[in-house]
């Protein structure tokens, strides 16, 4: 059984280095959020794909779940951080995917929606990110949360909560059994998962796109994945 987690002793990136210490999560519980996908068999429209992503619909069907998002007065300030590390998580791992959520957050901000994210190291986070001694397919323990504590994860699990359709909170937790190729890819597509957009798509026609359920290689927000983003935070 994995003991808590402990933020990292360095962050070398930006030349950041954090104090190492027990780290006790701030987060209440969080309802699981659902790592389903919707298959589709050809391209579909840009408001059939943000639908399927945003609230679980296939094609001309319902939602399956509501569609939620971050509340407009914190859309702007979004703080993201490596809140905890595994004592077993690789170090070279642990230098990834520092360098792939700087990545992660340039791309969300670039992507032209309505949101401005803030990469923290320190103080409270509103998605925190657990890099976890669980191994794929093992039962995460250690982080502090609830809803993350207990559950299964495979390469990588997002928890939100949610209070009507504006979301409250949100988590992030990394396996440490994460491969080096897809530390870029996992990381952009949990954060735009806790950002929301927490439905992905099955079919070999979409193996390019973020939210793909058979790949993770994509390491840019473009074509339907930058434009459901847009659509899910207008700027206007």
């Amino acid at each position: 059984m994995a003991g808590p987690l402990e933020t990292p002793a360095s962050l070398t990136h930006h030349k950041r280095m954090l104090t190492r210490r027990t780290f006790l999560a701030a987060l209440l519980p969080v309802p699981a959020a659902a790592q389903e996908f919707v298959a589709v068999s050809e391209i579909i429209s840009d408001d059939d794909f943000y639908r399927l992503v945003s609230c679980g619909a296939a094609p001309d069907a319902e939602c399956t779940k509501p569609q939620i998002r971050w509340p407009r007065d914190r859309q702007l300030r979004l703080r993201v951080g490596i809140a905890g590390v595994g004592m077993s998580f690789p170090d070279y791992k642990l230098d990834l995917v520092d360098a792939a959520l700087d990545a992660a957050i340039d791309e969300v901000n670039a992507s032209g929606a309505r949101l401005f994210l803030e990469r923290a190291y320190e103080g409270a986070f509103d998605i925190p990110v657990y890099l976890l001694d669980t191994s794929q397919g093992g039962q995460i323990s250690g982080t502090g949360n609830s809803e993350l504590d207990g559950a299964t994860i495979s390469i990588g699990r997002v928890a939100l909560r949610s209070r009507g359709p504006d979301i409250t909170a949100a988590a992030i937790a990394i396996s440490r059994d994460i491969r080096r190729r897809e530390v870029a890819s996992v990381i952009l597509e949990e954060l735009v998962q806790a950002l929301g957009l927490h439905t992905d798509i099955a079919s070999p026609v979409y193996r390019r796109s973020i939210f793909s359920e058979e790949s993770n290689s994509v390491t840019r927000l473009s074509g339907q994945d930058a434009e459901a983003l847009r659509r899910h935070y207008p700027r206007f």
